[in-house]
């Protein structure tokens, strides 16, 4: 798992769970380094605080869920929290940018330059208005494949 090299980094050990994190389920994290958010979980203020009451020392967050987790109470509590980001290639080649990222004053592709980055500087406002551009042609693609021989090119955009 991608996390694994970033928590020897970082120096964090990780433990895995199948377990949600949700109100509920937060004090399990008692103890731990870190824990991993996935885009299902419930990270609001009040889960982080009682991770951070907990000794958790740094959130990650795989893929998509960042939504989900309230980043400005991480960055109050002064917990660094790692997201690993969609590398997604439009073109095979990792020369298109679909995976282009604004981070603090950086521009960054996931595809290259990560894909973990330090969730306080990704400005996921934009990360996500360029993965809805691709989003429509991904599916046209889809249909073509799906129909095959069959694909009539019904949507209006297609071929």
């Amino acid at each position: 798992i991608a996390f694994d090299a970033v928590s020897k980094e970082m120096g964090y050990e990780i433990t895995y769970s199948e377990e949600r994190l949700t109100p509920a389920t937060a004090d399990k994290a008692k103890g731990f380094d870190a824990t991993c958010s996935f885009v299902n979980d419930e990270a609001t203020a009040d889960v982080i605080q009682t991770l951070k009451d907990g000794g958790v020392k740094v959130m990650l967050l795989r893929c998509a869920g960042f939504d989900s987790v309230d980043l400005a109470k991480t960055k109050e509590l002064g917990i660094p929290t790692i997201v690993s980001m969609n590398p997604i290639m439009v073109d095979g080649t990792g020369m298109c940018g679909a995976c282009r990222l604004q981070v603090g004053d950086e521009i960054k592709f996931a595809c290259v330059d990560g894909p973990e980055f330090d969730g306080h500087l990704v400005d996921f406002d934009q990360a996500m208005r360029r993965q809805r551009m691709y989003k429509t042609e991904e599916g046209r693609a889809m249909l073509r494949f799906q129909e095959g021989d069959t694909h009539h090119g019904g949507c209006g955009n297609c071929n």
